[in-house]
C-alpha cells in the first residue's frame, strides 16, 4: 500500500510538470505578453512623438499666422503712413499753392491801388501847380492886364475841368467800374478804368458819360483796362 502511494506521487509530479513545460512552450511559440514597460515603449512612444509632432506643427502654424497678420498689420500701417505722408505733403503743397495764389493776388491789387492813386494825385497835383503858376501872375503888378485876363481863364478852364473829372469818375463808378482814371490834353480824352474785362455795354456807357459832360467827340475817346 505505501509503495503504491509513493507511485501516484510520482506520477502527479510528472504530470504536472508535462502541463507546465507544454504552456510555456505554447507562450514562447504563440506571442509573449509584453511587459508594463515593452507596452508603455512600443505603443505609447509613437503616440507622444504624434502627439508631439503635432503639437509643433500647430504652434509653427500658428506662430506663422502670428507671423503673417504682424505683418500684414506693418504693412497696412506703412501704407496708412504713406498714405498719411501723401495726403499730407499734398496738402502742404495746396496750402502753398493758395498761399501763394494769395500772396500774387494780394501784391496785385496793391499794385492797381498804388497805380490809381499816385496817379490821381499826381494830376490833382500837376492842376494846383498850373493854378499857382497863374495866381502869381495875376499877383504881379508889373503884368498887363490882358495877361491877368487869360490868367483868370485859364484857372477857370482848369477848375472847371477838374469838376468835370470828379463827375464823370463818379458816374462811371455807378456802371459798377470801383474805380477809374482819366486824363485831358487838348482834345483827346483817355480813360482808365479799374476791371479784368470790358464788355461792350461798358464801354458804349462811358463813352456816352465822357461825350456829354465834357462835350467831347466819341472818336477822342480813348478806354482802356487795368
Amino acid at each position: 500500500m505505501k509503495s503504491l502511494k509513493r507511485n501516484q506521487v510520482i506520477v502527479f509530479v510528472i504530470a504536472l510538470m508535462l502541463v507546465s513545460a507544454g504552456y510555456l512552450s505554447y507562450t514562447a511559440n504563440n506571442g509573449a505578453i509584453p511587459t508594463s514597460s515593452e507596452f508603455n515603449s512600443i505603443d505609447y512612444a509613437g503616440i507622444g512623438d504624434a502627439k508631439l509632432v503635432n503639437s509643433n506643427a500647430v504652434e509653427q502654424t500658428n506662430t506663422n499666422s502670428e507671423s503673417a497678420v504682424t505683418n500684414n498689420e506693418e504693412s497696412n500701417n506703412n501704407k496708412n503712413t504713406d498714405n498719411k505722408n501723401v495726403n499730407n505733403e499734398e496738402a502742404n503743397k495746396e496750402v502753398e499753392n493758395n498761399k501763394t495764389t494769395n500772396e500774387t493776388v494780394t501784391t496785385n491789387t496793391k499794385n492797381i491801388d498804388e497805380y490809381f492813386s499816385s496817379s490821381k494825385l499826381t494830376r490833382d497835383t500837376m492842376y494846383s501847380q498850373m493854378i499857382e503858376t497863374y495866381e502869381k501872375i495875376l499877383e504881379n503888378q508889373n503884368i498887363a492886364s490882358d495877361q491877368k485876363t487869360i490868367a483868370q481863364t485859364e484857372i477857370k478852364n482848369i477848375n472847371d475841368c477838374k469838376n468835370k473829372i470828379m463827375i464823370c469818375e463818379n458816374l462811371i463808378k455807378t456802371k459798377g467800374i470801383s474805380d477809374s482814371l482819366i486824363f485831358i490834353n487838348g482834345d483827346s480824352i483817355s480813360v482808365v478804368v479799374r476791371a479784368e474785362k470790358l464788355e461792350q455795354e461798358q464801354i458804349a456807357q462811358i463813352q456816352n458819360i465822357i461825350a456829354r459832360e465834357m462835350q467831347a467827340e466819341i472818336s477822342n475817346i480813348h478806354i482802356s483796362n487795368k
